[in-house]
């Protein structure tokens, strides 16, 4: 079998579900015995403006929260496993314990899917 280069690897990723990479990473920590963990991200600043260029600079993490889960509680908590590794139990908590994020520091199109998967099963989502 020949060794994947990390841009191959970096391809691949980028076709899969949100649905298909949580499961990957489960997959990953269980065969290798480790935790994936969201690395501190690092902003490196030019100059002297350095804080300035901060302050100007386009966000690119983004929080899902959900507000409320509207009638259609269960499809609401069906979609929030799917976004999520969490169980049947700490997604039922979730959703009852609105308003809680679903999703932390995700970039933007993984946000927007996220907010049009929810509001799809009737929940109220917010995006910071």
């Amino acid at each position: 079998m020949a060794k994947l280069t990390q841009d191959e690897l970096l391809a691949q990723f980028e076709e899969m579900t949100l649905i298909e990479l949580s499961e990957f990473v489960k997959a990953f920590e269980e065969k290798f015995d480790v935790t994936a963990a969201a690395a501190a991200p690092v902003v490196v600043a030019g100059g002297a403006a350095g804080g300035a260029a901060e302050a100007v600079e386009e966000k690119d993490e983004f929080d899902v929260i959900l507000t409320g889960a509207g009638e259609k509680k269960i499809q609401v908590i069906k979609v929030v496993r799917e976004l999520t590794s969490l169980g049947l139990k700490e997604a039922k908590d979730l959703v009852d314990g609105t308003p809680k994020p679903v999703l932390e520091k995700v970039n933007k199109e993984a946000a927007d899917k996220a907010k049009e998967a929810l509001e799809g099963a009737g929940a109220s989502v917010e995006v910071k």
